[in-house]
This record gives structure tokens, sequence and C-alpha cells, in this order.
């Protein structure tokens, strides 16, 4: 069993439930150390206090808040929770929205929540019911040492708590040098949606893995077999820029040579002009 990083209740209406928070992501990153160049010995990540320059063990360190140029005042565990009990305890949902009614670009970060003590009954209602009526509950929590507006789902056989972005934390697109809606042809844009269309596939997550960290692991390895410094093929360099693009004659390749059975897309074009 996963240790829950969060202990509380998801709370909708009078019906509270206890449940655990659970870490729904585990990232396949590469754990790279720092070495000494010359020795490649490990250099350690050491606390050093700034004014002694001597290391502090992890036993003194504590968190501390700036109220001034040089003066911090203490914050530990507990006055996290006791800033605000209930709110650092509860997942507490505040309504309802259809499926599919947040833009993709808020989500952030989930977390599956499982049920805890005598919770079973009332979490599967709450699953359920999200499912039969195509619903997400808006819900705020605390999490660390600020409050989110999360998204919770059911997905499978568990309830997800999905943390959302403020909508302040979304960089203005005022400033982007962006085309205008009309920069392409009609020709060009029934072209396009017509490679759309040909490379249309079912969503199948297992497909995908990150490619990058297998050749980067492989590249590794080799290195380490052969002991020393290997020659490494440079990469072949991409078709010039130019100025111009032919467009249409792109799209019109990329059709010819996808993957996806043009016949489907004759079909798709077909339901679509009878409707």
């Amino acid at each position: 069993m996963p240790r829950a990083i969060w202990k509380g209740s998801l709370r909708f209406g009078l019906v509270t439930i206890p449940v655990g928070l659970y870490a729904a992501e585990s990232p396949e990153e590469l754990d790279l150390d720092l070495i000494d160049k010359r020795s490649h010995a490990p250099i350690g990540y050491n606390r050093i206090n700034k004014d002694t320059g001597r290391a502090v063990p992890p036993s003194a360190v504590v968190k501390g808040y700036a109220v001034s140029k040089g003066r911090y005042v203490v914050v530990s565990d507990e006055d996290l929770k006791r800033a605000s009990p209930e709110a650092t305890q509860t997942v507490d949902v505040v309504g309802f929205v259809e499926a599919g009614a947040i833009p993709p670009i808020y989500f952030d970060r989930p977390y599956y929540v499982a049920p805890t003590g005598q919770g079973d009954k009332a979490y599967a209602l709450l699953r359920e019911a999200l499912a039969r009526s195509e619903q997400q509950a808006l819900a705020r929590i605390v999490v660390r040492t600020r409050q989110y507006v999360a998204a919770v789902y059911p997905w499978d056989r568990v309830l997800v708590v999905h943390l959302l972005r403020y909508a302040h934390e979304l960089r203005d697109t005022k400033d982007l040098e962006l085309p205008a809606r009309s920069a392409a042809s009609p020709k060009e844009l029934a072209m396009a949606e017509k490679l759309i269309a040909s490379m249309e596939q079912k969503w199948e997550p297992e497909e995908f893995r990150d490619e990058y960290r297998d050749q980067l692991l492989a590249l590794i390895r080799k290195k380490a077999r052969a002991g020393k410094e290997i020659e490494v093929e440079e990469p072949v360099p991409g078709p010039p820029k130019a100025e111009v693009v032919d467009l249409m004659a792109l799209l019109q390749k990329s059709v010819a040579g996808s993957k996806r059975p043009a016949a489907r897309s004759a079909r798709r074009a077909k339901t679509r002009k009878t409707a």
C-alpha cells in the first residue's frame, strides 16, 4: 500500500468520507548526480549555513518566513495545520460542472483518493453518481502550504482529485505575435481537416513512452561498457527554412503518406455532407 501524503475527509453536502490522498504520478526522469569533472567523485548536496559556512544537520533545519530583511519567523508543521484546521484536512466540494467543461490548460497535477475507515459506501456512491451524471465536482483542498481548487472525477474504479491552476496563474497571450484566423485559405483548411481525419486513432496510452529517455540510457550504458568517451553521430540537419512555404503541397504529401486508410476519411466526409 502506497503512503498517503494527506489524510482527511472528502465532503459534499452533509456527506463526509474519510479519505487518503495518494500521488497518481510516477515520473521516469533520469536522476543525474553532480560529480567532479576531474575525479568523477560525487558532489553532495550540503545544507550550508550562509553565516558560518558550516554544514547544518537535518535535525536543525526548519521552515521560516521572511518578515523583513534578515528576520524570519519559524513556521512548524503544526502551525501549517493550526492556521485553518478544517481547510487542511478536507476536500470540500463546492459545486459540480459538466465533464469536459474545464479547459485542459487549467489541469495541473492528479492525485488518487481512496477511502479510509468506514467510508467505502459513501465513496462508491459519489464515484457512481459522478459517472452516471457525467459531472465533475469542484472542490477546495490545501496541499502543504497552499490552497487549490480541484476537479474531482471518477477514473476506472478510483476517484481523482486533480489540482487546477488559478486563472491569474496563466500568462496573458496578448503580447504574443499570433497569426489571424483567416491566415489559411479555405482549400488549405479543408486539406488540413482531411489530414486530421486520416490520422485519427483511438487513444491508447500504453503505446506511448519516453523514447528520448530510452535513447539516453542506451548512450549511457554504451559509454559505461566502453569505459571511455565514445563518438556520437551528429544529428542529420533538417530541411532548410524557407520564407515561402507551399502549404497545399505539404498537406497533400502528408495525406498521401498517412498510415490511416483514406477510405475512412472518405466515409467521414460523406457522413458530414449528408448531415
